[in-house]
């Protein structure tokens, strides 16, 4: 069996790397000083980060389709690793994080199209 990457999935874990490294880390001490400031509050660094990362082409990667970047879970667990590593709220930064990921996931799959519209866009938008 051939465990190597393929030249796709590089490319994503340079991209996710890349936005990780110059993006999030240089920011983690603004977003923990937000979060102890005032933990009720969504953080603003959360926000930009957000924003960021969905100008970028970012958001939503381990969603098949037009909905995300279309990866197998093979390409995309190298991506939810380098997020993990990170810090447990990287994640979020790229809208796949838990349990928000496999509630899109159902409802992609399963949901009907009221159900679609009410929970999967906003979910996918990163709003709820």
């Amino acid at each position: 069996m051939d465990f190597q990457h393929s030249d796709r999935a590089l490319h994503w874990q340079e991209r996710v790397n890349r936005f990780i490294a110059d993006r999030i880390l240089p920011r983690a001490a603004d977003y923990w000083a937000e979060v102890h400031a005032d933990h009720t509050v969504q953080p603003r660094t959360m926000e930009a980060l957000k924003a960021e990362a969905r100008e970028a082409g970012l958001w939503n990667m381990f969603l098949p389709g037009d909905h995300g970047a279309g990866l197998t879970n093979l390409e995309y667990a190298p991506l939810a690793e380098a997020m993990g590593k990170a810090g447990l709220w990287t994640p979020e930064v790229f809208n796949c994080n838990a349990p928000d990921t496999g509630n899109m996931e159902v409802l992609h799959m399963y949901g009907d199209a009221a159900q679609q519209g009410r929970w999967l866009k906003p979910l996918m938008a990163g709003e709820i």
